[in-house]
């Protein structure tokens, strides 16, 4: 085996000049690669995905007027604009605000059974819009992008099942299929948000029924600590005449608490709604309103 041999070097001195040029060279490129991540930022509000069946072009034409709405949404911040009638007009011309789109084979590795099966086979389709056409329309609508800083939410949401009752977390195993739910209704909306973890939950002695009347001073310790900038409070409660759940999503902001309420969704909707709810109240485009089912619900307390 060869002999290895360490020579002492004498240390290299660095004289002001060239540690303010290196200081030049860090601060040059830490702002670019901020100006980077805040032009993909952007570009991610003109971006939007659905699920369409197969690659056909009836298919994604629909596809393209379904990412649309949710495109002017998610700029904007107005949730006011799902299923708002005047957009009928833009979404049977999408096509012509699209700048790209790609498919991803949900089923990617299973083999095609037969050409049936290539028809039926579920896509993700995402859709890019040109940034332009997309300002022109909110602003045909009286609207504008929402382009400055989106505060953080700290979700807080309690579910209510029977005997079932549980607080949705980001480690917790019994609300795994609500946290995912919640972080795609977060990407649908242009919004960043973090969950509670279960020890922190346990440390500040909040269960489902204290959080139904724990002051959001008290919640704020935990949403700081997950890096949450605005605590949103949401409450989810099961209908079985309804098949949804009933739900009250509330918000400090702006000196006063904002509440808004849905009835008779799946919970996937419910977090749309109050997640998107939340950011037509930051956005500056007024509070939410509230829908109820036309079957009723149970009372939310």
């Amino acid at each position: 085996m060869a002999n290895l041999h360490r020579t002492r070097r004498r240390p290299i001195g660095m004289g002001r000049g060239t540690a303010r040029a290196i200081i030049r060279i860090f601060m040059a490129t830490a702002l670019t690669w901020c100006a980077g991540t805040m032009a993909a930022a952007g570009a991610d509000l003109y971006r939007a995905k659905v699920t369409v069946t197969g690659q056909g072009e009836t298919n994604r034409i629909f596809g393209f007027a379904v990412c649309l709405e949710d495109v002017l949404i998610k700029v904007s911040g107005a949730l006011k604009l799902s299923g708002d009638p005047r957009l009928a007009a833009y979404k049977s011309k999408a096509k012509g605000f699209v700048t790209g789109f790609s498919y991803r084979d949900q089923f990617f590795g299973k083999p095609i059974r037969d050409e049936q099966g290539t028809r039926d086979r579920p896509y993700d389709l995402t859709v890019e819009f040109e940034e332009s056409k997309i300002d022109d329309i909110l602003k045909t609508l009286g609207l504008k992008p929402w382009l400055s800083h989106r505060p953080r939410l700290a979700v807080f949401v309690e579910m209510e099942q029977g005997v079932r009752n549980y607080i949705v977390t980001t480690d917790g195993t019994q609300s795994d299929l609500q946290r995912d739910a919640l972080l795609a209704a977060a990407d649908k909306r242009g919004m960043d948000i973090v969950l509670p973890g279960t020890a922190a939950l346990a440390k500040s002695n909040i269960t489902g029924a204290e959080l139904r009347t724990a002051p959001f001073p008290a919640l704020a310790p935990i949403a700081a600590e997950q890096g949450g900038e605005v605590v949103l409070v949401g409450r989810l409660v099961w209908n079985d005449r309804d098949l949804g759940w009933a739900t009250q999503w509330q918000m400090d902001w702006g000196g006063r608490m904002h509440r808004w309420q849905v009835r008779g969704v799946t919970f996937d909707e419910a977090f749309r709604r109050g997640i998107g709810g939340a950011a037509q109240v930051l956005s500056g485009n007024g509070d939410p309103v509230t829908r109820s089912s036309a079957a009723g619900g149970n009372k939310l307390h």
